[in-house]
């Protein structure tokens, strides 16, 4: 049985006792009735299973409001300008995307467009659908999909990367010109904080429980002594199966149509050691153009030659630049790296079943699933400086074809991570073949 860490009393009511199937590991156990501010984790590799909270559905509403007002001020104002020899260029958030499109790159204008403007404004507005809807007396029944696709969307919304790569295209510009930020910076640095906030007071299983009808959620119940071995009579796993959407477990085959949220229900993703051998093989091949074709070309008084990754970390170092040369060389070069070693130990030690360091291999995959998406810093980066700095022969900065294979690289990484599943690792490894 697991024991809730933290339960302060607040304002919402204790959830009620449910049986419920780890994400990372496919354990099978009952989540015990938890006080809000509460958290439960996972008896085997610890995974969080739920983390309840006081106010689950309006301070998030409230937040996700405030959100929007930000998002319309941060993609209207200005974010920054620059002045050199008597010339003057601004930049807002879709400048950038405007001109890599304009220079052909319409691949990386299309990925900086739709993780900076698209995700993050689809995640806004459908959360604040869900939970309007969930005020009204009859909730439409297609807040159960557009739920759905908020968590879809939550790793390729990028605001607070899109600040990094900000601050990093500010350090290298100040060199070259007069910088002056604008009032576009404060309010997507607030969307990013208000943004932050609104995951982390959201409980999603509340959001779905709130979409059930009462009597549904009555029946799903469990009582709090209800054994919770995964042997028991209680939870044969033969019968039950958890849905990768909602969460919740049913007595139901694969295949069926989850009685919650309407998605087809998996025992496990569907082939998800062949994408993920295919998406990381991919990434390996591009990586190889990415480092070795050049990323910009910085022309300063007609005289300049293309930069690639490595050597643009190069030029930081000589300008005596070493956190900026540390941070554009962790984000670049080590972390894509980092992704395809991890998912390389992660797929060879799947396939041979082994039990060794099976805890560990599932905090590896949490790793490698959170880290990937800080490598779009340096085409970031790279979108904001092609947009300002645009003054003829005396100071321009061009992008190059190695931006297109090394956003393709960030993409598949994550389309790996995401691709593959961590209970795999756990129904593979044979008895007595390694330790958890």
């Amino acid at each position: 049985m697991m024991m809730p860490v933290d339960s302060p009393r607040g304002r919402a009511k204790a959830t009620a006792p449910r049986l419920h199937e780890c994400p990372d590991c496919g354990q099978m156990q009952i989540l015990p009735a938890l006080e809000p501010g509460a958290r439960a984790v996972c008896l085997r590799c610890d995974a969080v299973l739920r983390h309840t909270r006081r106010d689950p559905l309006l301070l998030p509403l409230a937040l996700n409001i405030s959100a929007l007002i930000l998002f319309g001020l941060g993609a209207t104002l200005t974010l920054m300008s620059v002045s050199a020899a008597g010339q003057q260029r601004a930049a807002g958030l879709v400048t950038g995307p405007a001109e890599l499109e304009s220079y052909g790159l319409w691949e990386v204008s299309a990925v900086v467009l739709a993780t900076t403007v698209a995700a993050p404004l689809a995640r806004v507005l459908c959360m604040l659908f869900v939970l309007l809807g969930l005020r009204l007396k009859r909730p439409p029944a297609e807040l159960r999909m557009i739920f759905a696709w908020v968590e879809h969307l939550r790793p390729w919304s990028m605001i607070e990367i899109y600040l990094l790569g900000l601050f990093v295209a500010y350090t290298r510009l100040k060199g070259m010109a007069v910088v002056d930020l604008g009032p576009a910076i404060y309010a997507l640095g607030g969307l990013m904080v208000i943004m932050v906030l609104a995951d982390y007071t959201l409980d999603g299983q509340a959001v779905w429980e709130a979409m059930e009808p009462p009597n549904r959620r009555r029946r799903r119940t469990l009582r709090a002594d209800t054994p919770a071995d995964d042997n028991s009579a209680a939870t044969p796993r033969r019968w039950r199966i958890g849905c990768d959407t909602c969460g919740l477990v049913s007595r139901s085959a694969p295949g069926a149509r989850c009685t919650r949220c309407g998605f087809r229900l998996r025992d496990r993703r569907p082939a998800a050691i062949e994408r993920t051998w295919a998406l990381a093989l991919a990434a390996m091949v591009l990586y190889i153009p990415a480092n070795v074709y050049p990323v910009l070309t910085v022309v300063q008084l007609g005289a300049g030659q293309p930069s690639t990754i490595l050597g643009g970390v190069q030029e930081l170092m000589d300008a005596r630049m070493w956190p900026l040369a540390a941070l554009v060389f962790f984000a670049s070069v080590a972390v894509p790296v980092f992704k395809l070693i991890g998912l390389g130990i992660l797929l060879i030690t799947t396939h041979y079943g082994t039990g060794w360091r099976l805890h560990d291999r599932t905090v590896l995959y949490r790793i490698v699933d959170a880290v990937g998406r800080w490598s779009m810093i340096d085409v970031f980066m790279e979108s904001i400086l092609v947009a300002l700095v645009q003054f003829g022969q005396i100071a321009s900065i061009y992008p190059g074809p190695g931006a297109i294979a090394f956003a393709a690289v960030v993409i598949l990484t994550m389309l790996a991570a995401r691709s593959f599943d961590p209970r795999l690792m756990w129904d593979n490894a044979r008895p007595g073949a390694g330790t958890a």
